[in-house]
């Protein structure tokens, strides 16, 4: 029960006295409130685990204050207390969403029973959550990387995953830097915990303290309820903070403090709460310079640091590109719902190669996912790529299209037979392609083929 935080609610002092000493000897973190209204007010506030409430109490019973809270997004675990026996109460409490009841007077070693039954209640609810985000992860399929770099990455990594250790991943963007911070999670012994990726470029300033670190009801205009933050979310796991050199100054103190105290404080709290995270931070910035011009603190940069892993561009590792294409045809295919088989022609994978890819495997992602969708019975040509790539052909390939094997003449015999019906067709595509017998973007994309391979001039 240790770290549970536990509102005790009586307006009989001698009984909150006695069940707040026994349950902060038995590790809890226990706070008190009089009456109703002021239990409520805690509540909403937010960080109580488990709420231990009598039902008579003299502004509004534990009943109402159980519904008011739920009304107002409050996840406690109740557990009622009453003097009167009676099971139409009972049913009442558990109606109005109280989890547990006891009889009155109540003995020390029950509460302590009945409050570690609720502890274990929400772990196992953390522990189903993360074991379905487990299970949803290992259904996909992870790559194995080819290139030198990347082998030598994947080594750090595995020396790095299992400690502690803050780590900041660089690299252009799009390289894959959130797959490198979610394989260093899972890899970890925190692996069973949550993994919080966080976007810190796009959340607005005057609100990324309150995501960050979470807020008590009423701190600010709009904090109609309290927020826990991402840093308590991410409690027991890894919390990834991608694009950390968008952070203002402001919060960059805060997330040092963060980093030396292991403890987060809510805007508008007087109480930290110990937050146990491993920190992975990203950014394709360069933050040494940001230091040297001082928009990026210096002891927060040694402090992400710690160990630094540099993922190179996808132009400097292009042995990587033949089986990451087939893993994106792979994953791509069950992620679109596109049906059978996918083909891909090898005049395709000579142009993938040879592209310099300036958006990375993002971009390359994207390219596969639009070819997946334009292929037509299973098998990507060039005409299925976006035109700026399909021009980039190969000098293997130029050659190829003026040769004599079967699948040049056949190109040859197709482009003249594609030509002859838009000039039938007066220069009108849509004539020609109904014709043809074959649809307008598929007519556009053979032409689109045809010109990359200087078949068309």
């Amino acid at each position: 029960m240790k770290s549970l935080e536990v509102l005790v609610v009586d307006d009989e002092p001698a009984i909150r006295q006695i069940l707040a000493v026994r349950l902060a000897k038995a590790g809890c973190r226990v706070v008190q409130a009089a009456d109703a209204t002021e239990a409520l007010e805690k509540l909403v506030q937010g960080g109580i685990d488990v709420a231990i409430s009598d039902i008579q109490m003299p502004d509004f019973d534990g009943i109402e204050l159980v519904r008011r809270a739920r009304a107002a997004g409050v996840d406690a675990n109740f557990i009622m207390m009453t003097a009167y026996a009676s099971v139409d109460t009972a049913i009442e409490a558990i109606k109005a969403g109280a989890s547990d009841y006891m009889i009155k007077p109540v003995r020390n070693d029950e509460v302590l029973h009945r409050v570690a039954k609720m502890a274990d209640m929400r772990r196992l609810s953390s522990e189903n959550r993360v074991l379905r985000d487990m299970v949803n992860a290992t259904q996909e399929e992870v790559f194995s990387f080819e290139s030198p770099p990347m082998r030598d990455l994947e080594r750090l990594i595995a020396k790095v995953a299992p400690t502690d250790s803050t780590v900041l991943v660089t690299g252009e963007s799009g390289t894959g830097k959130g797959v490198i911070a979610r394989r260093i999670h899972q890899q970890s012994g925190r692996a069973g915990g949550p993994f919080t990726p966080v976007n810190c470029g796009a959340i607005p300033e005057n609100l990324m303290e309150s995501e960050l670190f979470g807020h008590v009801k009423g701190s600010f205009t709009g904090a109609d309820k309290a927020r826990k933050g991402l840093f308590l979310e991410a409690d027991k796991g890894t919390i990834f903070l991608d694009e950390i050199g968008e952070l203002p100054l402001a919060l960059q103190v805060k997330l040092l403090h963060v980093i030396e105290e292991k403890s987060v404080r809510p805007v508008g709290s007087e109480q930290a709460k110990k937050a146990d995270v491993r920190i992975v931070a990203a950014t394709n910035r360069d933050l040494a310079q940001m230091v040297a011009e001082g928009r990026f603190r210096e002891d927060l940069y040694f402090r992400l640091t710690v160990f630094h892993l540099h993922v190179p561009p996808l132009r400097e590792r292009r042995q990587d590109i033949p089986e990451l294409v087939r893993f994106m045809v792979r994953r791509g295919a069950k992620r679109l719902n596109a049906s059978g088989e996918f083909v891909m022609e090898p005049e395709v994978e000579q142009v993938l190669g040879a592209y310099d890819w300036p958006g990375n495997v993002r971009e390359l992602e994207n390219v596969v996912d639009r070819a997946l969708i334009l292929a037509e019975e299973g098998r990507i040509t060039q005409a299925d790529l976006p035109p700026q790539i399909a021009r980039l052909v190969p000098a293997s390939g130029v050659a190829a299209a003026g040769g004599n094997g079967l699948r040049d003449q056949v190109r040859r015999f197709e482009c003249s037979v594609i030509t002859k019906a838009i000039a039938d067709a007066g220069g009108d595509r849509r004539v020609a392609a109904r014709h043809l017998g074959i649809g307008l973007s598929s007519l556009y994309r053979k032409i689109e083929e045809f010109e990359a391979l200087g078949l068309l001039s």
